[in-house]
């Protein structure tokens, strides 16, 4: 018995083939849209709020601030380098 040689694809086949197809694009596009979405906004929402105006709105608003606390220089050191006497 011969064979045609060429095998015949299904309509069925085709239609799952295709489904598929339609399917990636449509995932693909959506990866895309999400993408471009987070690509236009800026990061996560902090803590810190923003203000109407110059005034900081945050968890020490109100409050003045704290200057850093610098140690004196031992008597013995001079500029930070220690001196036997």
């Amino acid at each position: 018995m011969a064979s045609s040689g060429k095998q015949k694809t299904t309509m069925a086949k085709l239609n799952r083939e295709r489904r598929v197809r339609e399917r990636r694009l449509e995932k693909q596009a959506k990866k895309d849209a999400r993408k471009q979405a987070s690509a236009h906004q800026p990061g996560p929402p902090g803590d810190v709020l923003i203000g109407d105006g110059d005034e900081s709105i945050g968890p020490d608003a109100g409050e003045p601030a704290v200057e850093p606390v610098v140690p004196a220089p031992d008597a013995r050191t001079v500029d930070g380098v220690a001196r036997d006497e």
